[in-house]
């Protein structure tokens, strides 16, 4: 699994012009399923991402991780984090999980995160989604289940 990480001021999703996720101080976790993904890769990611000490301390370094600060995570499905732009103009996106493998590890990976006590906001699977966010620093990181 393929996460992109922002931490955010504030962040929504719609679906056809209606809002269907929103938070406040957190993270946007962009999130691809490949092939060879397991519930293992799920938990991994789930354990990682909430406890990344990203947020800003009283003397402005990075000490605080979105469990420390009771923040809230909004999940959004990603299968284009896995296309392939090696080779012509039109990405490949053979590498993406199919539709069932891809959404139930999504939600696996929700619970899971909300099991470690985060409170997740999600898109909708599948669907064309318009995501807002403000990215605060800008804190963006990448971080691959397959390259621990």
């Amino acid at each position: 699994m393929k996460a992109v990480v922002q931490r955010a001021v504030n962040a929504s999703v719609t679906v056809e012009k209606e809002s269907v996720g929103t938070i406040d101080q957190g993270l946007v976790v962009l999130l691809g399923v490949t092939n060879e993904d397991t519930e293992e890769d799920a938990r991994y990611l789930a354990k990682k991402i909430p406890y990344l000490r990203i947020f800003e301390d009283q003397d402005g370094k990075m000490n605080h991780s979105l469990v420390d600060l009771g923040g809230q995570m909004l999940s959004i499905s990603q299968f284009t984090l896995y296309g392939d732009c090696r080779k012509g103009r039109r990405p490949n996106f053979m590498q993406a999980a199919k539709p069932d493998q891809a959404e139930q590890l999504y939600e696996s990976f929700n619970q899971m995160v909300e099991h470690e006590g985060v409170k997740v906001e999600t898109g909708q699977f599948g669907a064309m989604m318009d995501v807002q966010l403000t990215n605060s620093g800008p804190v963006t990181l990448i971080i691959d289940s397959k390259e621990r």
